[in-house]
């Protein structure tokens, strides 16, 4: 009676161990189908929001363009520029159409107050009623002496931007570093929004082209500029219907530019991401606050996860609904037996014997049968049939087809895991390991045979013939190392492999080399790390267990692995590798 009793708990606690193990493969790969559509939400937030920060710093370099050509047009005019010749030349520039956002293309000379009469009598000669304002204490003027179009520009002609602290460290700064810049935020006189607004602009200087900050003071004459409102620059650049994302702009502790603002269209309360991104734009730091929208949220949104997990709950339901009803005969069977007299006992035996079998192959069924991982490959073919028999063929439903076929792979893939980490496990448990020897020679050929490479794709030069301590891992760390070199290179017919072996102070020093993508510098850590991989969407898939079985094997021997690489310039992988197995015992004694 006792010994039934500890039976039937041994049962339950299996069973309750099978449901645990199966609920967690659900929930496992609901995790991972969740990851990778975050992942793939996220990568598409980065690139709107790379393209929003590369249409403005585009856009400026542009307006920089058409300001150095009115310094250009300038000297070819040694500095004599009339009111007619400048309409003239702005008029070229065709500025509505090809540079959106921008007020105008105007010119501001350098007056020192001495000759301010002489200034201005120059401009009556051209026949305009011209003026110098606001009045100001300083030594010289800054007056804007032309700017077109002028219609929508009247209101600045004249207006002599010394006199105000922004406008004049803007261009007194262009003066010193000859080179554009842009002005702290102002309030443009001809905006009659009184929205933030700059100035850009652009030295010209006379005589030959200074070289010094003396020379630079000493022969300025003026500068190109362009005044701007920034609300009429981003609408200049692309429209928010076209864009998922919204930005605001600041310039230091002052906002110039908001898109965040509540009584938005498409404002998010809650953006998915968010970032900020500081520019360094002539001279002044503008800092870029990118937030996702409601469109963007709306069109981010995928159900392929949810179905993983409902699709994982169903047959939690069915395996449980099993466990139970062969747990509620099991004790029917032991009040069963139990009721037999004695000369039924060896039926009772036997009926107990053969539930016992019974027991044993659903055990077997639940484990390997009815685990998430195949239950979910399962789900997905009646789910095809049945939206065969309804829609009919799913060849003409793309979308319907990529969704099953992508459970498909995810199965595939989380087999494929569970195989990485038995061979990561297995890392140093086997006997032979530390006693078979391992030809050099031998082992590039098994290589060439196994990856289907051409012989001269492989270079290899040693100073050993044979591999003496734990030749078997040796052998698993160099395939890994140049299986991926073929397996993730863009064409892997011109890929090539160069291997070094030299012996040196009691070790070996291994280097494998090859000229592959390469990988950037900071994630040459990471890749050595379980499930990590940097595989991208055109690449073949990847379980990420490659590269932590190499670091494994080579750390269990007190050595370390080194990677020195760049984005496009190939991966050299180094590490070391015990001499002999008396060497490698003194290592670890060493180490420990």
């Amino acid at each position: 009676m006792k010994s039934a009793r500890v039976n039937e708990r041994k049962i339950s606690s299996l069973h309750v161990l099978v449901i645990c193990l199966s609920l967690t493969m659900t929930i496992g790969a609901w995790l991972y189908s969740k990851q990778q559509v975050d992942l793939q939400i996220q990568s598409r937030f980065e690139i709107s929001r790379d393209r929003t920060i590369s249409l403005i710093e585009d856009r400026m370099s542009r307006y920089e363009d058409a300001l150095w050509s009115g310094v250009a047009h300038v000297d070819a005019l040694d500095g004599t520029v009339t009111a007619a010749g400048w309409k003239t030349f702005a008029s070229s520039l065709n500025i509505e159409e090809k540079y959106p956002g921008v007020n105008g293309i105007g010119l501001i000379q350098f007056v020192e107050r001495q000759n301010l009469q002489t200034y201005l009598a120059a401009r009556k000669s051209e026949g305009r009623n011209f003026s110098v304002f606001p009045e100001h204490d300083l030594e010289f003027l800054l007056p804007i002496t032309f700017i077109e179009p002028e219609n929508v520009n009247a209101a600045a002609v004249g207006l002599d931007v010394a006199h105000e602290a922004n406008r004049r460290a803007g261009l007194l700064a262009s003066r010193d570093t000859g080179s554009a810049q842009i002005t702290g935020p102002i309030f443009l006189v001809q905006d009659s929004g009184h929205t933030p607004g700059f100035l850009f602009y652009t030295p010209y200087y006379s005589g030959e082209a200074p070289t010094s900050l003396a020379e630079r003071r000493d022969r300025f004459a003026g500068v190109i500029y362009a005044p701007f409102v920034v609300r009429e620059l981003v609408e200049g650049l692309l429209s928010k219907d076209l864009r998922d994302v919204r930005f605001s702009l600041r310039d230091g502790d002052q906002q110039i530019y908001n898109e965040h603002n509540l009584d938005e269209p498409l404002h998010d309360d809650d953006p998915l991401f968010a970032d900020t991104v500081e520019l360094d734009m002539y001279g002044r730091i503008w800092t870029v606050d990118v937030r996702t929208n409601l469109a963007f949220r709306a069109q981010n949104h995928f159900d392929q996860p949810n179905l993983i997990l409902a699709g994982g709950l169903v047959i939690e339901i069915l395996v449980i609904s099993m466990l139970i009803m062969l747990s509620r005969s099991n004790r029917q069977a032991h009040v069963y037996a139990q009721k037999l007299t004695k000369e039924l006992r060896a039926k009772t035996e036997h009926l107990e014997k053969a539930n016992s079998e019974i027991e044993q192959f659903v055990y077997v069924a639940s484990h390997d049968l009815k685990t998430p991982v195949r239950g979910i490959g399962f789900l997905a073919d009646v789910i095809e049939e049945d939206l065969e028999e309804i829609i009919g063929p799913l060849a003409e439903h793309t979308a319907i087809k990529s969704q099953i076929d992508m459970i498909r792979d995810r199965v595939s893939r989380m087999n494929d895991l569970t195989k990485g980490i038995m061979a990561f496990s297995r890392v140093g448990h086997s006997d032979r390991e530390m006693e078979t020897r391992l030809s050099v020679r031998k082992l590039i050929e098994d290589c060439v045979a196994d990856f289907e490479v051409n012989p001269n794709q492989v270079q290899y030069n040693s100073d050993v013939e044979e591999i003496y301590c734990d030749s078997h891992n040796f052998r698993r760390v160099m395939e890994n190392l140049i299986g991926n070199a073929f397996k993730y290179h863009p064409n892997s017919r011109s890929a090539s492999v160069h291997i070094s072996i030299e012996s040196r102070e009691g070790h070996l020093v291994v280097t494998v080399k090859d000229n592959g993508n390469g990988i950037i510098p900071e994630f040459h850590e990471k890749i050595f790390d379980v499930f990590q991989t940097l595989r991208k969407e055109s690449e073949p898939e990847s379980t990420g267990i490659g590269l932590a079985i190499v670091k494994k094997a080579i750390q269990r021997h007190g050595f370390d692995i080194w990677i020195k690489s760049s984005e496009g310039n190939g991966a050299e992988f180094t590490f070391y590798w015990p001499r002999t197995k008396k060497q490698d015992e003194v290592k670890l004694e060493n180490a420990a």
